[in-house]
């Protein structure tokens, strides 16, 4: 089977609640990314035959097929098309997994891959919420099959992280300790310059916004411990969840002949792709069983991997992740993860596939393991192997 490979692969900062992006049309953010991806590629522009990518809440700013017009707004070829998708949060990473079955099946030889979201914009499960004016209490409760499935338990991921929390008997201080290893690392990375080749810089009326906006400096334990729980009777608290945020991340996935063609240099090998599904009600737990599947498919363990990115969508995600799959914290998130460095829905699929690569160029890992857990229940899970 023909191969795919990781040429390239660039995000902007990612910007906070509130932020220096929030002003930033969701197709000019997406079009940073196509820019500084085609520059620092060197690829003509005109090669590329398709460009897909991530989004969620599709609606507003972000309607109309947003990897279209992203494309569009950079100024590049009518000539090539753009297709959105949305797997929920796992929507750039399906984006990923869609340029290298591509690419894979022989079908196509360069594709853009990516994902973009300004949560400040068009707010998270703005789509889901719209359907009270079609007179639906939720997109679920007007169905027939689906009430008489699930009956009328809460489709909400607030809801379906608490129930982690529960069934693998996690507690508020472990979530806590957790979430404060996760700003540390992140603003361990950021101070060591380690975002910085990642990151393609955007001025923003006239400031260049260089670096990721949602760490914070100077959490505590003793200051996440004053919050409120999210659900009466929870333990969750905003500390333990990822952030609102905004940001774009895109990459070049090519097949062997258009590296030749091209002359160009790949980074990593795509060396498996996969995605599956668990309880749409618990909803955040599938990373579990897509893990434990990709390892059965390739014979790999984890001992196999040198380093995971596992979206931090809320702590226990990650912690429940880690007792099942018995992962060292060490290799898990080593740079911090969403709880610090913001959860832009529709582009952090690519967001930490970049960062993934990235870590491992620096560090000299070989394997590469990224999953996250998406709405409906699902998860998707992708390997890389580090060339070079």
């Amino acid at each position: 089977m023909p191969e795919a490979y990781i040429v390239e692969a660039v995000r902007t900062p990612v910007g906070r609640k509130k932020g220096s992006l929030a002003g930033v049309h969701p197709a000019d953010l997406g079009a940073h990314v196509l820019t500084a991806l085609v520059e620092r590629s060197g690829i003509d522009p005109d090669v590329v035959e398709d460009v897909v990518f991530g989004c969620v809440d599709a609606i507003g700013p972000q309607a109309g097929d947003i990897a279209r017009t992203a494309w569009l707004a950079a100024g590049y070829s009518e000539a090539v098309p753009g297709v959105t998708i949305d797997r929920q949060c796992g929507s750039s990473q399906q984006a990923i997994h869609f340029a290298a079955q591509a690419v894979m099946s022989g079908t196509s030889d360069v594709i853009v891959a990516g994902g973009v979201q300004n949560m400040n914009q068009i707010p998270i499960s703005a789509a889901m919420t719209s359907a009270k004016q079609f007179g639906f209490e939720d997109p679920f409760s007007g169905s027939k099959g689906w009430v008489a499935r699930y009956g009328n338990e809460p489709v909400d991921q607030f809801y379906g992280a608490e129930l982690i929390a529960k069934r693998w008997g996690i507690a508020r201080r472990e979530m806590e300790e957790f979430a404060l290893a996760s700003h540390e690392r992140a603003l361990h990375a950021i101070d060591n310059g380690y975002f910085e080749k990642e990151i393609a810089p955007i001025d923003v009326d006239g400031t260049l916004v260089t670096t990721d906006e949602p760490p914070r400096r100077g959490t505590t334990l003793e200051k996440m411990a004053e919050l409120n729980v999210l659900m009466e009777g929870g333990s969750m608290t905003a500390a333990v969840a990822s952030q609102i945020s905004d940001g774009a991340a895109a990459l070049l996935v090519v097949s062997e002949r258009a590296l030749e063609q091209y002359g160009l240099t790949p980074r990593a090998r795509i060396h498996h792709l996969s995605v599956r599904g668990a309880s749409p009600i618990e909803m955040l737990s599938a990373p579990i069983p897509a893990t434990q599947y990709a390892f059965a498919k390739t014979g790999l363990s984890i001992d196999d991997i040198d380093a995971v990115e596992i979206n931090e969508a809320f702590a226990p995600v990650v912690l429940s992740w880690m007792k099942d799959i018995k992962a060292d914290h060490a290799k898990v998130n080593p740079n911090g993860g969403a709880i610090a460095l913001g959860h832009p829905l529709g582009a952090t699929g690519a967001r930490l596939m970049t960062t993934l690569l990235h870590h491992l160029e620096r560090t000299g890992g070989r394997y590469g393991l990224q999953t996250m857990c998406e709405g409906g229940g699902q998860a998707n899970v992708t390997i890389i192997e580090r060339l070079g």
